[in-house]
């Protein structure tokens, strides 16, 4: 079994600390949290701002929710400068329209909305995963949850599959003048067990706590290991929190199902895999082995389901693309699961 510690605070960089709960468990905007997203690198003033930019910047830190004029834009000296703001703005204004941060983020997705910029749903989605994990003591399924909001690069060596954080595996390549996840493992014969990339292990899973903010521990997804189960509980508490259904998630080695009906992919390569299996395509053996994990999903209430497929399965899949590297979509299990129209 996992080792599990008292529940401990983790993923601080989330902002999570900042927002405050409604009575139904979602998180709320506060001012703290816009401050903290005016106070990003990407947003904050640089060398080359103008003065309108600075004080723009200034007056929005005083009052994060303060009305801004397009006058005070056309200001700008910068068009770049200025363009950014008014995504930066809109992203603001978003928020402040929802009811919470989960409702600003499935409705996002639900009204196919791609105004608003990746890194900014990333946030999002990172801080309602710490909203959704609260009380949580597991340390794998937290680090499993990681997948929600971080790109992975994956290794397949020997029938297992190791997902290691892209831009930390990318920034210790750069340093050991190293070019990928294989490299890594191939230095050290323990796979990975050093210094900067440890694999979290029932033994050692309590190590993540209080590298969290790190993201500096690799996730081992090989079929019956404890990564793969605690993906699964994530993916059920993802469906849950926002969409109010039960769940059950469990892993299989592949679909073997004369009457499947419905399938999610979870990121953009798996769901191309599972539309063309779906069709009775062929898919040659290069693109099926980025399939890293397949699973069976049932509603635990089948009335929650769309009528007409209600008590079948609904499979997901989950791939790397061609360059190794897994980018999960988790809006997709939101949005694409078969449920029963509102009464």
């Amino acid at each position: 079994m996992t080792v599990l510690d008292a529940p401990r605070d983790f993923w601080i960089s989330s902002g999570h600390a900042l927002l405050d709960r409604t009575a139904d468990g979602r998180l709320a905007v506060t001012d703290d949290f816009l401050r903290a997203i005016f106070a990003r690198p990407e947003v904050a003033p640089v060398e080359e701002s103008c003065a309108t930019e600075r004080s723009l910047h200034a007056a929005l830190l005083q009052d994060p929710r303060r009305p801004v004029s397009e006058m005070e834009l056309s200001a700008f000296g910068d068009k770049d400068g200025r363009e950014n703001y008014e995504i930066v703005l809109g992203f603001r204004n978003a928020l402040l329209a929802a009811d919470s941060l989960e409702a600003f983020y499935l409705s996002t997705f639900l009204s196919g909305d791609v105004s608003i910029p990746p890194l900014f749903l990333d946030q999002i989605a990172h801080v309602v995963a710490r909203n959704m994990l609260e009380g949580v003591s597991d340390p794998i399924r937290a680090r499993a949850a990681e997948l929600l909001f971080r790109s992975q690069r994956v290794t397949l060596q020997e029938g297992t599959v190791m997902c290691a954080d892209e831009e930390i595996v990318d920034m210790h390549a750069a340093g050991q003048g190293q070019s990928s996840l294989e490299r890594l493992i191939a230095e050290n014969d323990t796979l990975l067990r050093s210094v900067e990339l440890d694999v979290l292990t029932e033994e050692n899973a309590a190590i993540y706590w209080d590298r969290s903010d790190r993201f500096d521990t690799v996730l081992d997804l090989t079929f019956t290991r404890p990564g793969l189960d605690a993906l699964c509980r994530v993916l059920e508490s993802w469906a849950a929190h926002f969409l109010g259904v039960e769940v059950s998630v469990a892993p299989v080695r592949s679909i073997k199902d004369e009457r499947w009906v419905w399938h999610v992919g979870l990121d953009a390569t798996s769901t191309g895999i599972l539309n063309a299996l779906y069709k009775g395509e062929e898919v040659d053996e290069e693109t099926l082995v980025n399939l890293i994990a397949l699973f069976r999903l049932d509603f635990k209430q089948p009335e929650a389901m769309r009528a007409d497929i209600a008590g079948r399965p609904v499979y997901l899949g989950l791939a790397q693309d061609a360059k190794g590297v897994l980018r999960m979509k988790p809006q997709n299990l939101l949005v694409n699961l078969p449920l029963a129209a509102p009464a």
